[in-house]
C-alpha cells in the first residue's frame, strides 16, 4: 500500500512542471490577445493616432492593462508584445510578437492607481535595435514624446522628428499621449520561451522570422497589414 501510494506521489510530482507550463502559456497567450484587442480598439477610435506616423513607426508596442499602483511603490511592471516590420530595412510585414516588459519609471503618480493600456511607436530603426537587444532607459538610452493625437496631427512637429519613442495611453475610456520617460523597455525570453514553447531571442523572432505568428496574435498582424502595410519613413533613414 505504502508503495502505492508513493508511486502515485511521484507521479503526481512529475507532472507538477507540465501543469504551472500549461498555465503559464495560457498566460502569455492572453496577453498577446488582450494586446490585439487593445491595438486594434485605440487605433479604430475617431481621435487616434496619427495614421502618417503609424505609416513612419518601424515597430509598434503593445502594454494591454498595466496596473500603475504597482509602479508607485516601485515593486511591479506591465507586460505586452512588441512587432516590427520585417526585413533588413523594416519594409516587409508585420512580425511575430516578441514578448516585453514595462518597468519603473515616475509616470505611476502621474495617472494614479488605474489600469491603463499604452501604445509604443518606435520611430527609427536605432530605438527597435535597442529595444531589441537590451533593456532600453526611455529618455535616457531613447528619447521619448508623449505622441501628438488627432487625424490632422502631424508626423512632421520637432517632438515627433525628435524622439525615437512615441507614446499614448488609454484609462476609463480617455485616450492620450503620455510621456513615459524615465521607465524602462525590455524583451521578455522567458515569457517567448513560455509563448513558443522553445528559447528564442526577440531578434530570433523578429528578425529572423524563426517563427510563424501565433493564432492569438494574427488578427493583431493581419490589422497592421491592412492598416498600414508599407514603411513611409524616410528611406535613408532605414539604411543607418
Amino acid at each position: 500500500m505504502k508503495n502505492i501510494i508513493a508511486a502515485g506521489l511521484a507521479l503526481a510530482m512529475a507532472g507538477l512542471p507540465l501543469t504551472t507550463s500549461a498555465r503559464d502559456d495560457e498566460k502569455e497567450v492572453d496577453r498577446v490577445h488582450n494586446a490585439s484587442v487593445v491595438l486594434k480598439e485605440i487605433m479604430d477610435i475617431p481621435d487616434d493616432i496619427p495614421q502618417d506616423l503609424i505609416d513612419k513607426a518601424e515597430c509598434i508596442v503593445v502594454y494591454p492593462s498595466v496596473l500603475k499602483a504597482a509602479f508607485i511603490v516601485g515593486g511591479s511592471y506591465g507586460r505586452g508584445v512588441m512587432t516590427c516590420r520585417t526585413g533588413e530595412h523594416y519594409s516587409g510585414p508585420w512580425s511575430a510578437p516578441t514578448m516585453m516588459a514595462l518597468e519603473g519609471g515616475s509616470f505611476g503618480l502621474q495617472i494614479g492607481g488605474e489600469a491603463t493600456d499604452f501604445v509604443l511607436l518606435v520611430m527609427n530603426p536605432r530605438g527597435g535595435h535597442a529595444m531589441l537587444h537590451s533593456k532600453v532607459k526611455l529618455g535616457g538610452d531613447a528619447s521619448v514624446a508623449a505622441g501628438p493625437k488627432g487625424r490632422s496631427a502631424s508626423a512632421e512637429s520637432d517632438v515627433t522628428l525628435r524622439a525615437e519613442v512615441l507614446s499614448y495611453s488609454r484609462a476609463r475610456g480617455v485616450f492620450a499621449g503620455i510621456s513615459l520617460e524615465g521607465s524602462t523597455v525590455r524583451a521578455d525570453n522567458d515569457a517567448n520561451e513560455r509563448l513558443y514553447n522553445q528559447k528564442l531571442t526577440a531578434q530570433d523572432i523578429v528578425f529572423k522570422g524563426a517563427v510563424p505568428v501565433p493564432p492569438a496574435a494574427q488578427g493583431m498582424t493581419s490589422y497592421l497589414d491592412h492598416k498600414s502595410p508599407k514603411n513611409l519613413s524616410d528611406p535613408s533613414s532605414l539604411h543607418e
